[in-house]
């Protein structure tokens, strides 16, 4: 059965899913991130808490906390009922049961609800969508996108996904997607083309395999980075011709 989704929802997930999902070593938590589509994730509160630079981008921060609060108890009982009907498409190893999905998700989202209201004065959290960012060029070291660039293939054509992933190469020397299977936990049909036109204009782009795995079939990010030097990053002084550090 596949999933039947009216819109993209909010559904956050914890920091250390973020930190397995994306392979984010200690010396990667130190970098400048940008949180792309986070959503009501704990990301950003956590690391924040933790001394870590980040900002969070997503449509869903135009709304205020209550507004937040209202959408997600909306769409709850939906996702939940959805993945029960779909539990074939996920790995329940260190997520045993649907309920404790949910318990690990709403947590997620309760510690986002109460980091957002002083996350949003200090601009951690910035309303803004994809393929248009709200960011001076090469403002992060690091990007990752998470649960949407090539989850939802149906929805979003191939080049929607270049010019956001070109996007994203604008304002982050690197940019770390995942997953890359769809919604069905079939490979994105999206990812192979991208993949060829993004390095005809010339990025650097690799496939890494990472210690989590829930949607079945999700255990792989894309990682990009720019083959060229550009004149902010020799400025700064990279350590290596791909643009990564």
């Amino acid at each position: 059965m596949s999933f039947r989704l009216k819109d993209i929802v909010p559904w956050g997930r914890s920091f250390d899913e973020y930190v397995s999902m994306f392979d984010l070593s200690e010396t990667d938590l130190r970098k400048t991130i940008l949180g792309c589509c986070d959503g009501p994730a704990s990301f950003n509160a956590i690391l924040t808490r933790r001394g870590g630079y980040i900002v969070s981008v997503d449509p869903l921060y135009q709304f205020n906390t209550h507004e937040i609060r209202y959408l997600i108890d909306e769409i709850y009982p939906s996702i939940i009922e959805q993945t029960r009907r779909n539990q074939d498409n996920f790995v329940w190893t260190t997520i045993r049961t649907v309920n404790e999905l949910g318990k690990l998700r709403m947590a997620a989202m309760n510690e986002f609800l109460s980091d957002y209201p002083s996350g949003r004065k200090q601009r951690r959290y910035i309303s803004g969508k994809l393929p248009e960012l709200p960011f001076p060029d090469g403002r992060f070291e690091l990007a990752v996108c998470s649960h949407l660039l090539f989850l939802y293939s149906e929805r979003l054509s191939g080049d929607f996904h270049l010019e956001s992933i070109k996007e994203l190469c604008r304002v982050a020397r690197e940019v770390r997607i995942f997953p890359l299977v769809d919604l069905d936990s079939k490979p994105s049909r999206h990812v192979q083309p991208v993949t060829t036109l993004l390095k005809k204009n010339g990025y650097e782009v690799t496939f890494v395999n990472v210690p989590y795995e829930f949607q079945r079939g999700g255990t792989q990010m894309m990682r990009i980075c720019r083959k060229q030097l550009q004149p902010l990053l020799e400025q700064k002084g990279s350590r290596n011709k791909s643009g990564c550090l």
